[in-house]
């Protein structure tokens, strides 16, 4: 059986969630551990492979982090990577106060899902989902972080109030995981043909 792999959070929303979108699809098993991990300043990208390789040596194994961004278009991507703390300063409500002073009111909500398998040589894979939509005064339940306060493009409801299967088909989470799967379900199938290959082989000899 393929060794577990290990999503770094304590959240049991964001592990609910992410087990909903991946379904039962994922060809691994996923285990969830709250590791604390330094804050980290930088681009998202970099952020995340520092925190997976962190991650990786406190777990020993195989490790997926994931890090999302709020980032607001009339203030140049920010809060960005550091919309955990705006949000627990400001709220929902400080969140859209913050764009009461420009026209603009257009954002983007960003997840990275970063992969290491832990193995020397191998490098963190990043795999990126972008949502885009506006910030609007907060509607909705305030269980899950800023969802309140961001209605995605093309839709009327925020992400607070639209049904948890219709935010999965369209979230930045959603299209994030759906490139993880995809990388997970090709590389479970590499190593199903070289075991065959190499028992074929032990066959053969």
């Amino acid at each position: 059986m393929a060794r577990p792999i290990t999503f770094v959070t304590g959240n049991a929303k964001k592990l609910e969630e992410v087990i909903q979108i991946l379904g039962n699809k994922f060809p691994y098993p996923l285990t969830n551990k709250k590791v604390d991990l330094p804050e980290l300043q930088g681009e998202v990208d970099e952020i995340s492979r520092s925190k997976c390789l962190q991650a990786a040596k406190i777990i020993q194994g195989p490790v997926i982090i994931e890090d999302t961004c709020l980032c607001f278009n009339a203030m140049k991507g920010l809060p960005g990577p550091y919309i955990k703390w705006f949000l627990d300063k400001l709220g929902p409500e400080g969140l859209h106060t913050m764009l009461a002073g420009f026209e603009d009111k257009t954002a983007e909500a960003v997840c990275t899902f970063a992969f290491y398998s832990g193995e020397a040589g191998d490098e963190v894979q990043i795999f990126k989902g972008i949502t885009k939509g506006s910030i609007v005064s907060p509607r909705g339940p305030r269980d899950f972080g800023w969802d309140p306060c961001f209605q995605p493009e093309g839709f009327e409801q925020t992400y607070a109030e639209m049904p948890k299967e219709e935010k999965n088909k369209i979230s930045h989470r959603h299209k994030a995981l759906s490139m993880l799967q995809e990388y997970f379900v090709q590389k479970s199938e590499k190593e199903t043909d070289s075991a065959v290959v190499c028992k074929k082989t032990k066959v053969e000899v």
